[in-house]
């Protein structure tokens, strides 16, 4: 294990040559049990696959879902961190597909309770850390709080996973129209889960999507939908990201929504694009 750790430090002081631009995206639901660190983990998973050099970072404070997911129990995790014991690029884990993701905890809680000199440092570290990826990709908890709001307002794309249940789309509705209310520019890109048909997607989709035109004026976009499969629960037992099982629908269903993502380019490439990210992050942290 520590063999494997120094291994992945190492990686993480070498710089390719041409220089990372890394994208920040936040995945968030309206409400808990739509799946969304499950789609997390296995866009991430697929993302890093491709060849694309991802961190997948565990932000639902005190659940440590991706740790379950993978059945795996990380050596460090971001609390460690903001106990002064390891530096963030020593508390990154490699899971499959060469995917690098921080494990969660009761750390995010404590960013809003720790003294200016130690958000610096996490701020710093952050943005050094962005430097050797092209994605970073935050997986909210459910719902918004004010520790998590910081950082969905700072990420340059939003996805927004839902279920065709008529409580997770009216959530999910919730959820997009407190955000537009604080920023009106970021995308938001619409994933749907557990979809019956791919009919049932679309129409879940397009409430969504009239709802957010007619009362914000607001246009979502559709990332994808993903069946409700029964390899995905079974997954999970198992403790095995269903997409490596690439017969199963849901597997299907993720490798295409990943390449519909790499087609469309939702944000242009900005050279400046990490230091707008960690730069909003420190104005919301520092206004607490």
């Amino acid at each position: 294990m520590k063999d494997q750790a120094e291994a992945l430090r190492k990686k993480l002081l070498q710089k390719d040559q041409k220089s990372m631009i890394a994208k920040t995206l936040a995945v968030v639901s309206g409400k808990g049990g739509v799946g969304k660190s499950n789609f997390s983990l296995n866009f991430a998973i697929t993302l890093s696959k491709k060849g694309h050099k991802v961190l997948l970072f565990d932000m639902d404070v005190g659940m440590g879902n991706i740790d379950i997911l993978l059945g795996n129990s990380s050596q460090y995790s971001i609390v460690d961190f903001f106990d002064e014991q390891e530096s963030l690029k020593n508390i990154v884990t490699e899971g499959p597909n060469g995917l690098h993701y921080i494990a969660g905890g009761t750390g995010l809680s404590r960013l809003f309770k720790v003294e200016e000199r130690l958000m610096n440092k996490f701020t710093e570290e952050l943005s050094a850390l962005f430097e050797y990826y092209e994605y970073v990709i935050f997986d909210m908890g459910a719902g918004v709080t004010e520790e998590s709001l910081h950082f969905i307002l700072s990420v340059d794309e939003i996805i927004l996973v839902t279920t065709p249940e008529p409580t997770s789309v009216t959530d999910a509705y919730s959820m997009l129209k407190h955000i537009h209310m604080l920023n009106k520019q970021v995308p938001f890109l619409i994933v749907v889960n557990r979809a019956l048909s791919e009919e049932d997607g679309v129409q879940t989709f397009n409430r969504l999507k009239i709802v957010a035109k007619r009362f914000l004026d607001r246009e979502v976009e559709p990332l994808g939908m993903i069946p409700d499969d029964r390899a995905i629960p079974l997954a999970v037992k198992k403790q095995v990201p269903f997409v490596l099982d690439g017969k199963s629908a849901a597997s299907k269903a993720i490798i295409q929504i990943v390449e519909q993502y790499e087609q469309q380019n939702f944000t242009e490439l900005q050279p400046a694009r990490t230091f707008h990210f960690v730069s909003k992050l420190k104005q919301f942290l520092f206004e607490r």
